[in-house]
């Protein structure tokens, strides 16, 4: 088990510093762990609501118009739902110790692009290329 790295409340990585040290490792941890519980959290909060509103309204568009909300936040929990699968991968690889490195190039991964999207597993480069040919594929 790793020791207990101490991270000050108003800490950011830097570049100046090595890349991915223990410091900017943690920092990533916490922001991940973080980002999670609250997904988790409004997932609880989308259960209950729905449990909630599980009755019958006799009005056929207010009926409508509550399927068509209950459909749009079953949605966004499944997106949410894989987005905490992705937390969960990005905590792995920090395990792993291959966080912060592009899974298509072994480069860095930029701390603004990672501090922004701490899921991030390509350069911004790299991501770009990546969509192009997607986008190629799916054209043809």
């Amino acid at each position: 088990m790793k020791a207990e790295v101490f991270l000050p409340d108003d800490y950011r990585p830097a570049e100046g510093e090595p890349f991915m040290n223990d410091r900017q490792l943690e920092y990533f941890r916490r922001k991940l762990l973080v980002w999670k519980q609250e997904l988790l959290d409004q997932s609880a909060e989308t259960i209950d609501n729905l449990q909630d509103s599980a009755r019958n309204v006799p009005d056929l568009a207010d009926r409508a118009s509550e399927e068509t909300d209950r459909a749009l936040e079953l949605r966004t929990r499944d997106r949410q739902r894989k987005l905490v699968s992705k937390i969960d991968a990005a905590l792995r690889r920090i395990e792993n110790g291959e966080y912060g490195y592009c899974e298509m190039t072994g480069e860095p991964i930029s701390l603004k692009r990672l501090d922004a999207r701490p899921i991030a597993t390509m350069t911004l480069e790299a991501q770009e290329k990546h969509e192009r040919r997607e986008k190629v594929h799916r054209d043809e």
